[in-house]
């Protein structure tokens, strides 16, 4: 494992205080540039994904839609046509399994597939209807006799934990949970965050989600400072974060620690670890705009095309882009 927390909070003033010597922080027209080489990559497999596949994918759908909303709202240019073809398919997956979610048998991904898919709708501004209750509905029954939510299936590094599905289910019935759904809802959400406070974190995944999970529960404030500057000491000396101790930096654990890091508020973009993290993105970026993370997970789908790089590494590939490129977002000066 990594070095103890006291270790690692020592090593975390001593590297971040200030950048080294020669390093300069990354220019705002570098990282722009960046973005734009990665929003058409993420639109071609997005788009490649709803032609191929009516189901819902997490990397395809949930994500292409995060970049494409963040990318918008900062004055990138973007297909609308397309940033809508995902919504709409999202909500056309849901829609087609509405009897199942209300017989409590939800769909194919469980969880996961279904709190994704509430995420969408709710970066898309979506209102709660019919069908985003019946999820509801579907994901407080579901491991209702557990404390938190179980992860449909294990594929690493973004399905290795249950921190990941349970956060995003907490964010699914926060925004979509019903009237009549508020006391169960509370009830679940109370278990849940003791069970976030009483995780020992095994993996950058972990941490990641429990520190937004934190954000999204009514965690004091010294909670979430303290998780945030353990994730911080764990950056490595290129500037990257590793999915696993024993794992060299990549573009999916360093654009998840840097998201994680900016929407908690704990670090500013101008802090020397966030632009040492920019800058391992801008430097590990291919010249076609991708970013190219090799799978661990073992394959149960039939594989398809989307039109990104890397072939079956495509989908932890597109993942890892789509992350690095919210970080390089959020990481943009404001302008005005």
């Amino acid at each position: 494992m990594h070095n103890t927390v006291l270790q690692a909070c020592v090593c975390c003033l001593f590297v971040n205080m200030t950048l080294a010597a020669g390093e300069t922080a990354p220019d705002p027209t570098t990282i722009r540039a960046a973005i734009s080489r990665s929003i058409p990559l993420i639109e071609t497999a997005s788009a490649g994904s709803a032609r191929e596949r009516t189901c819902f994918t997490c990397h395809n759908q949930a994500l292409a839609v995060l970049v494409l909303s963040e990318a918008q709202q900062r004055g990138f240019p973007i297909d609308k046509t397309n940033f809508q073809r995902q919504i709409d398919h999202t909500a056309a997956a849901l829609k087609r399994g509405l009897e199942k979610y209300r017989s409590g048998r939800g769909q194919g991904g469980g969880p996961d597939m279904a709190s994704f898919s509430l995420w969408t709708l709710e970066l898309a501004g979506r209102k709660p209807d019919d069908v985003t209750s019946a999820v509801t509905g579907y994901l407080l029954d579901r491991n209702r006799s557990r404390d938190h939510w179980l992860r449909n299936s294990t594929r690493p590094p973004s399905m290795s934990s249950d921190t990941n599905t349970s956060y995003f289910v907490i964010r699914a019935l926060n925004h979509f949970g019903t009237e009549a759904q508020q006391p169960r809802i509370k009830d679940r959400i109370a278990q849940a965050r003791d069970w976030f406070l009483k995780l020992k974190p095994m993996s950058t995944e972990e941490r990641v989600f429990q520190l937004r999970a934190f954000l999204e529960l009514d965690v004091e404030a010294s909670r979430i400072k303290s998780v945030s500057q353990q994730l911080v000491a764990l950056q490595n000396a290129d500037g990257g974060w590793s999915q696993l101790p024993e794992m060299s930096s990549d573009a999916y654990a360093t654009g998840t620690v840097l998201v994680a890091l900016l929407r908690s508020g704990q670090v500013k973009p101008t802090a020397p670890a966030i632009q040492r993290g920019i800058q391992y993105l801008i430097d590990s970026q291919q010249s076609d705009g991708s970013w190219h993370v090799k799978s661990r997970a073992n394959p149960f789908q039939t594989y398809f095309e989307t039109g990104y790089p890397h072939g079956k590494d495509q989908f932890i590939s597109v993942t890892a882009g789509s992350w690095a490129t919210v970080a390089l977002l959020l990481a943009l000066p404001d302008e005005g």
